[in-house]
C-alpha cells in the first residue's frame, strides 16, 4: 500500500532541501502520494472531514516538514488541532481511527546536529523537541515511528549537500 507523504512548508518553491524531496517523491507515484498542506489550504481553512477521510486510506503516513524557532510550520499544529478530533482521533464509541497507522516525522533543521548536542545540558535535542508530536500520536493510538532528520540546511545549501539527503530520506521512508 501506499504511504500518504504530507508535505507542509508555506513556501516549496523557494525551498531547497523539501522541494528536493517533493521532486524526488513524485518519481514513485506508485508508492507515495504527496499532499502539500499549504497549496490545499493557502486560506488556512481546513476541511477536517476530507482530512480525516484522507487519513483513513493509508496506514504509512508521513509529515514533512522544516523545523524552525524550534518547532513545526503554524498550519501543522492547526490542521493537528482540528483534524485530530474526540470521536475520530481518540475517545467515543468510534475514535481512535488512527490506531495503528505508522506515523512518522520527516525534518529539515535548520542547524547542524553538533548544535543540538551543545544544547543537551538543557534537554534540548531534537527528539526531546519533537517530544509533543510523539505524544499526540501516542496518545491517538498511532504507531509513532522515529523521526528522520536532515541538519544543517541554514549553513549547506550547496546542491551536492542537498543531494546526500535525498537516498537518506528515502531510505528512511522505504523502512517505515
Amino acid at each position: 500500500m501506499k504511504a500518504l507523504i504530507v508535505i507542509i512548508h508555506p513556501n516549496i518553491k523557494r525551498s531547497l532541501i523539501n522541494h528536493r524531496w517533493n521532486e524526488e517523491l513524485s518519481k514513485y507515484p506508485d508508492k507515495y502520494d504527496v499532499r502539500q498542506l499549504y497549496e490545499v489550504y493557502p486560506d488556512e481553512k481546513i476541511d477536517v472531514s476530507a482530512e480525516q477521510q484522507l487519513i483513513e486510506q493509508y496506514d504509512k503516513i508521513v509529515f514533512q516538514f522544516p523545523f524552525y524557532w524550534f518547532n513545526c510550520p503554524p498550519l501543522f499544529k492547526k490542521w493537528l488541532d482540528e483534524v485530530l478530533t474526540y470521536g475520530w482521533a481518540y475517545g467515543g464509541k468510534s475514535g481512535y481511527k488512527l490506531s495503528g497507522k505508522k506515523i512518522a516525522l520527516a525534518i529539515s533543521v535548520g542547524i547542524d546536529e553538533n548544535e543540538y548536542n551543545a544544547m543537551a545540558k538543557y534537554k534540548y535535542t531534537l527528539a526531546e523537541l519533537t517530544r509533543p508530536f510523539e505524544l499526540t500520536f501516542e496518545y491517538v493510538r498511532a504507531d509513532y515511528r522515529s523521526f528522520f532528520a536532515y541538519y544543517g540546511v541554514e549553513l549547506n545549501s550547496k546542491k551536492e549537500w542537498i543531494e546526500r539527503s535525498v537516498p537518506r530520506y528515502m531510505g528512511f521512508l522505504e523502512n517505515l
